[in-house]
């Protein structure tokens, strides 16, 4: 396959965030939401999640699990197979954060945020906070200049597609009795 172009529109937005925004306190904060979307973040979160939620948090986790594995297979493939390089690679003007490696479609930080946070909203609520929490993964990835827009929109859409196949599990999973949530206090 080869690399997807750069559109006119990827470029505008990808210039607005990542040059147009640039400000000190958003240079601290933008590697911080973009934390978000790492494995590390997941594994301490669910893990916390396990440990201390009800019933209900319980099961969110294990949903947020199933997204994010399948998010994060899925992503890998769709890279090795668009082969698209990161934009600070074919773009002199690009503030780059020197934090990322491999190719960027999708946007694996993305993927993550939105089927994580999506699968604990089904269970948790707060629908509009997780899918804000989530967005804000993705554009701190356009700030930091290691994404651009449709490499982030595609990951959204991945991430969003996983966290409903993560409840279709779950809803099977309970199906068949072969996990009890109440019991892994």
């Amino acid at each position: 396959m080869r690399p997807i172009p750069m559109t006119s529109i990827d470029t505008s937005i990808l210039y607005f965030f990542n040059v147009t925004l640039s400000a000190p306190l958003l240079d601290f904060l933008m590697p911080v939401i973009t934390f978000a979307g790492t494995q590390i973040f997941w594994v301490i979160l669910c893990s916390l999640i396990y440990l201390f939620g009800d019933h209900e948090a319980k099961e969110a986790a294990f949903m947020a699990i199933v997204a994010l594995m399948i998010g994060f297979l899925l992503s890998e493939l769709l890279k090795v197979m668009i082969a698209r390089p990161r934009p600070y690679e074919v773009m002199e003007w690009i503030r780059y954060s020197g934090a990322a490696g491999g190719y960027s479609m999708p946007s694996g930080h993305t993927v993550a945020a939105f089927g994580g946070f999506l699968s604990l909203s089904f269970k948790l609520g707060r629908t509009a906070l997780f899918i804000a929490a989530a967005s804000l993964v993705g554009i701190s990835r356009l700030y930091l200049g290691v994404h651009y827009p449709s490499d982030v929109a595609a990951g959204a859409l991945i991430g969003i597609l996983c966290s409903f196949i993560a409840l279709r599990i779950n809803e099977r999973v309970k199906c068949f009795g072969l996990c009890r949530f109440e019991m892994l206090k």
